[in-house]
């Protein structure tokens, strides 16, 4: 399982003019999820998220997690994360789960 945080001040996800998820402050994360990933792996990536110290404190030091100011956790699949490009220029999918997995 790939996660790729993004520290933001608002974000929302849109699907056919529906907003189906927003936050304010906190992380917005793309998440790839590979075959074979169980909710041992989503639990290790959300304690990570959860603790990842990227937030600034009132000395404009990286040092808080999005926990410590009570912000929000958006996280969004993206399966081109899980893309193998090792070879030529084409990338493989192989590695990622189904989509019905991932979601």
């Amino acid at each position: 399982m790939i996660g790729l945080l993004q520290r933001v001040t608002r974000a929302s996800v849109t699907v056919d003019g529906e907003t189906i998820g927003a936050i304010d402050r906190g992380l917005m994360v793309l998440v790839g999820v590979e075959r074979g990933d169980a909710e041992a792996q989503a639990e290790r990536l959300l304690q990570r998220l959860l603790g990842y110290r990227v937030f600034p404190d009132e000395q404009d030091k990286m040092n808080l997690s999005v926990a410590d100011i009570g912000g929000g956790l958006l996280l969004v699949p993206q399966f081109t994360l899980a893309a193998d490009t090792a070879k030529g220029m084409r990338p493989s999918f192989s590695c990622a789960a189904q989509p019905e997995e991932g979601q």
